[in-house]
């Protein structure tokens, strides 16, 4: 028996699926509807129509909010950990992650006096 003999299963599982979603697809494609139509090929959001072009430009302050979202979203990640092991870490994770949570905090305070959080300006 080799040491990866328990990992068949997985790899059976692994391949049906991938046999499964090529199968799905070329039957879709052999015997899904063919009529084309400009209603089918218009752009379709929500019920909306489209408006305007989709070039058009966005503020750069959009972007600046989803990085920020991104940077404090990835720091609230570590908050789990540490929840996790709160007895094991006692004091002293507890203490280091109040600094965490205080250098956080001024980042937010930050970003907040710049004005990066302002959508409207």
């Amino acid at each position: 028996m080799t040491p990866l003999a328990p990992y068949l299963p997985i790899a059976a599982v692994l391949g049906v699926a991938g046999v499964l979603a090529v199968a799905i697809s070329a039957i879709a494609t052999f015997l899904g509807p063919k009529r084309f139509d400009p209603v089918k090929f218009d752009t379709f959001e929500c019920g909306n129509e489209p408006i305007g072009s989709a070039r058009q430009r966005f503020a750069v302050k959009f972007y600046v909010v989803a990085l920020l979202f991104i940077v404090f979203d990835v720091e609230a990640v570590f908050l789990y950990p540490w929840a996790v092991n709160f007895k094991a870490l006692g004091w002293f994770g507890y203490m280091e992650m109040v600094v965490f949570a205080a250098t956080v905090v001024v980042g937010l305070i930050y970003v907040w006096k710049k004005g990066a959080l302002e959508l409207e300006s």
